[in-house]
C-alpha cells in the first residue's frame, strides 16, 4: 500500500513539475514576444524624428502635424500600461502615415532620397510590428487559456502566475491629425 501511495505521490509531483514548467515557458514566450514588439517600437521611435526633420525641410508650415507626431511618440514611450501604449501606438501610426502622405503635396519631398529611405524603413518596421503583435497576442492567448483550464489552473494559482494582457489597439479612437 505504501508503494502505491509513493508512486501516486511521485506521479502527482512529476505532473505538477511538468505543468509548472510549461506555464513558465509560456510566460517567458509572452515576455519574449513583448520584447520583440518593444524592439520594433524603439526602431519606430528612432525613425520618427528623422521623418519629421525630412518633412520639415520641405514643408515647414506643417508644424502642427509634426508636433502632434512628436508628442505622441513621447507619450507612447512614457506609457506604462499596455492598453495605454496600444492606443497611443495606433495614434502614432496614423500620424506617421499622414506625414508620409505629405509627399504627395511636395514633389521635392517625394523625390528626396532621404525621405524615400525613411518611408521604406517605416514600412518595414510596421510590417514587423504587425507580425510581432500577432505573435505576442498568440502567446498571451496560449498562456491565458492554460491558466484558466484544469489542471494548469491549480498550478497557476498556487504559484501566482497571472494572465497576460493582450495588445489591443482601438483604431476607432484615433484622433484626426489635420493638415
Amino acid at each position: 500500500m505504501s508503494i502505491v501511495l509513493l508512486v501516486v505521490g511521485l506521479s502527482l509531483l512529476v505532473g505538477a513539475i511538468f505543468l509548472f514548467n510549461r506555464l513558465i515557458r509560456d510566460r517567458n514566450r509572452v515576455r519574449s514576444a513583448w520584447s520583440d514588439i518593444d524592439v520594433q517600437l524603439t526602431r519606430r521611435y528612432d525613425l520618427v524624428p528623422r521623418l519629421v526633420e525630412a518633412v520639415k525641410a520641405y514643408a515647414g508650415h506643417e508644424r502642427a502635424t509634426m508636433e502632434a507626431v512628436t508628442e505622441l511618440r513621447k507619450r507612447s514611450a512614457a506609457a506604462e500600461r499596455l492598453a495605454d501604449k496600444a492606443g497611443l501606438e495606433d495614434q502614432l501610426e496614423s500620424g506617421v502615415q499622414k506625414l508620409l502622405l505629405l509627399a504627395e503635396a511636395y514633389p521635392d519631398l517625394k523625390a528626396s532620397h532621404n525621405f524615400l529611405e525613411l518611408q521604406k524603413e517605416l514600412a518595414e518596421v510596421e510590417d514587423y510590428l504587425q507580425y510581432a503583435r500577432r505573435f505576442y497576442n498568440g502567446a498571451v492567448r496560449i498562456l491565458n487559456t492554460r491558466i484558466e483550464t484544469v489542471p494548469d489552473m491549480a498550478i497557476a494559482q498556487l504559484f501566482r502566475i497571472e494572465p497576460a494582457e493582450f495588445f489591443v489597439a482601438d483604431t476607432r479612437a484615433a484622433p484626426e491629425v489635420k493638415f
